[in-house]
């Protein structure tokens, strides 16, 4: 880890200088040693490495970089809640995690917040990358959280990107199921550690530092640009054994993760839906190209050939209170595929006013989503 405001400064120069990128900086770092070295060569020197351009601009210092090693410095030293520590690892750390090494792109720095103590430690076999969607339905909500629970019960931790949906409700269930002393999860985030994206996740991030870790390539002060959600992908993938992705729509980061993992040599695994749902069709599309259908942790756990320690236990929701007839009628009726009420209606002949207050009952004891376009769905099995 960064030790001394100098050798903070040299790596950041190094990272922050315009067209230099990761790979011409670990041709530079492989040449000459550390930044600071790097620095010390003249232009024609570093010529002989990289291209005139990026020799010029490595000869002065890149505006804010000053400030912002200054401003870093200051963060490293600002945490002072013994639960809660922050670090700024480079590639030449012995404590830059392993997994990440063996990826084609590794980040030349790696900014942590949280229980940092776990990063010398961390391997892929003991990690687990959940993603999907951020509009998710009801039962993908439910299915992220629960799985997350289980797996996480089972000494995995769940490594995901903090996005709303899918993202977040994984990292939610991995800290709900994780004993008191483990890594629960991992959020690998695409801006600086110094803020919160998106903003609704400010207590979840909270939570996921006193149990787990937030970890970014990107400098403090990055904001939420576009194009740097689908570079962090790469790391959610690589920082784990396998990827299973919840639900995702076509077109959808959830298969760029999906696509990165399959390129490093990890497995990737995804849960089916409904055939209506547009959420789902990702997951079909995986499944059709190889990936491995889960319908329970055990199915994960069997796939990553890891002891099931919950073998008895269901993995989706069961229903947590007793139904009347009526309402188990009810549920029957819906199946588990989306449907309107005008459909629902059809199936069951009960007047409207009756249909509309059976259903409102199932929502709020969490047994039925209500979906956009006046669509209801089932939530859980049973």
């Amino acid at each position: 880890m960064v030790n001394t405001p100098e050798e903070l400064g040299s790596w950041l120069r190094l990272s922050l200088t315009r067209g230099v990128g990761n790979e011409s900086a670990r041709k530079l770092l492989a040449a000459f040693g550390e930044p600071a070295q790097i620095f010390a060569q003249s232009e024609s020197t570093l010529r002989q490495v990289v291209s005139a351009t990026q020799a010029r601009h490595l000869m002065s210092p890149p505006e804010g970089w000053a400030e912002l090693t200054q401003d870093t410095w200051a963060w490293l030293q600002s945490h002072d809640n013994v639960n809660v520590s922050c670090a700024v690892l480079t590639l030449s750390d012995t404590d830059y995690p392993a997994p990440l090494l063996l990826i084609p792109d590794p980040p030349l720095m790696l900014y942590a917040l949280g229980q940092t103590a776990a990063l010398p430690s961390l391997n892929a076999e003991q990690c687990l990358a959940m993603v999907g969607s951020r509009n998710p339905t009801p039962q993908g909500q439910a299915n992220a959280r629960e799985f997350a629970r289980s797996l996480a019960s089972s000494g995995l931790t769940i490594v995901s990107g903090m996005a709303l949906g899918v993202d977040g409700a994984a990292h939610d269930g991995a800290m709900l199921g994780a004993g008191p002393q483990a890594l629960a999860t991992i959020a690998v985030v695409g801006t600086g550690l110094d803020r919160v994206y998106p903003r609704q996740h400010r207590e979840l991030a909270h939570r996921i530092a006193q149990r787990g870790l937030i970890l970014s390539e990107y400098p403090l002060g990055t904001p939420p640009l576009n194009a740097n959600f689908p570079k962090r992908n790469r790391l959610i993938a690589g920082l784990s054994q396998a990827t299973l992705v919840v639900e995702a729509a076509l077109q959808s980061g959830s298969l760029i993760t999906a696509k990165q993992a399959l390129e490093q040599g990890r497995d990737v695994l995804a849960i089916p839906g409904s055939i209506h749902s547009a959420q789902a069709k990702g997951c079909h599309a995986l499944i059709k190209q190889g990936a491995k259908l889960v319908e329970s942790a055990q199915d994960v756990l069997e796939e990553l050939r890891m002891p099931d320690p919950f073998a008895h236990v269901p993995l989706a929701l069961d229903a947590a209170t007793a139904h009347t007839e009526t309402e188990d009628e009810l549920l029957s009726l819906l199946g588990h595929d989306p449907v309107g009420l005008d459909a629902l209606q059809a199936r069951c002949g009960w007047p409207t006013a009756q249909l509309q207050a059976q259903l409102l009952e199932l929502e709020l004891m969490g047994q039925v989503g209500r979906l956009p376009g006046g669509l209801f769905q089932r939530i859980g099995v049973g």
